[in-house]
């Protein structure tokens, strides 16, 4: 009797070194897969090769570094993504949306590929700031000037699904969580020093209802989607809980020992003063982000919830972190 061999499972991923791609290899590895890692400087090699994973040296930028990272490679977990509040639309389509065109062109030049698995964003149905409940993946993605992350992150999932060929055997799924928030969580330690500097003010007292989504619920409905789903669609995840943009944020502060105070400023205040730095910025040239963007207005300003049914059912997704759980784990 001949013994059978099982061959590993062979992951790409891009993002690794960062918040999201490091839980994604970690679990990944953890399942049995062999995973290649995309990593732009030694910095980044050293850290997916200590979650163990195979650094592949090269950037978004690079079609020919992408198709030879992916060479072998079963399933690809698109996480890298240029995510700032503030910069010019040109800068962030560079990143999300060529850096698309070029991981799609090399994927289908490479045979071993069957499906891209791409962390989308929520805030993809995002258009003009107004309040979105329950919202599903009926609603239509949108484009806004004053929101360039969001709208290259359209841009990008548009051209992804449109790639999707049953057919050939190449398979595109769009993940789209809200924020993603968890131990080790970019951005709370800047936010924290906000805080502590009294420059925090709620926008319009932090009441609109927000769902969030931990990144081991994230991760989890990746891995999903690289065996479920139908090909050349999205599907929202989300925690069990919503919660407010205040009882959310004042959790994580928390877990920094910091207190945010009830200071508030109305939304439509709130979206001149972004209109007015956005204009200052610009007329003088000046370095980083101005402290308020409608960018960041477009993402918290305003009460946005989304429904899970579809990965529900489709994906078997089901959280598997609750928000209490998460909490507790980022105050150890």
């Amino acid at each position: 009797m001949t013994d059978s061999v099982i061959q590993q499972r062979i992951a790409f991923v891009t993002g690794g070194s960062g918040f999201v791609g490091g839980r994604l290899i970690r679990q990944l590895v953890a399942s049995g897969w062999a995973v290649r890692a995309l990593a732009r400087n030694d910095g980044a090699a050293r850290i997916v090769a200590a979650l163990g994973a195979q650094p592949v040296y090269g950037d978004m930028t690079n079609g020919t570094e992408l198709q030879a990272g992916m060479e072998g490679s079963e399933v690809i977990f698109h996480v890298a993504a240029m995510f700032k509040l503030w910069g010019k639309r040109k800068e962030f389509d560079a990143v999300n949306v060529e850096g698309m065109r070029r991981l799609i062109g090399a994927a289908a030049a490479t045979p071993s590929v069957r499906k891209i698995v791409y962390v989308s964003a929520a805030a993809v149905v995002m258009g003009d700031t107004k309040p979105i409940l329950g919202v599903d993946e009926t609603m239509p993605t949108c484009q806004r000037d004053f929101a360039p992350y969001s709208s290259s992150k359209a841009e990008a999932e548009k051209i992804l699904l449109a790639a999707n060929n049953r057919r050939a055997g190449f398979e595109t799924i769009a993940i789209r969580p809200p924020l993603i928030w968890g131990k080790g969580m970019p951005m709370l330690d800047q936010m924290a020093e906000t805080v502590k500097k009294g420059q925090w003010q709620w926008v319009a007292g932090g009441s609109q209802s927000m769902s969030t989504c931990h990144v081991d619920n994230l991760v989890s409905a990746l891995l999903l989607a690289a065996d479920g789903g139908k090909g050349g669609e999205a599907y929202f995840i989300a925690d069990a809980e919503e919660g407010t943009l205040k009882s959310i944020l004042s959790d994580l502060l928390a877990t920094q020992g910091v207190t945010a105070k009830d200071k508030s400023v109305s939304f439509n205040m709130a979206w001149r003063l972004a209109g007015i730095m956005a204009l200052v910025w610009r007329l003088f040239g000046l370095r980083g982000e101005p402290p308020l963007t409608r960018q960041l207005l477009q993402l918290i300003g305003k009460p946005f919830t989304v429904r899970t049914d579809k990965a529900r059912a489709l994906l078997g997704y089901r959280p598997l972190v609750s928000w209490r759980q998460g909490i507790t784990d980022m105050e150890r």
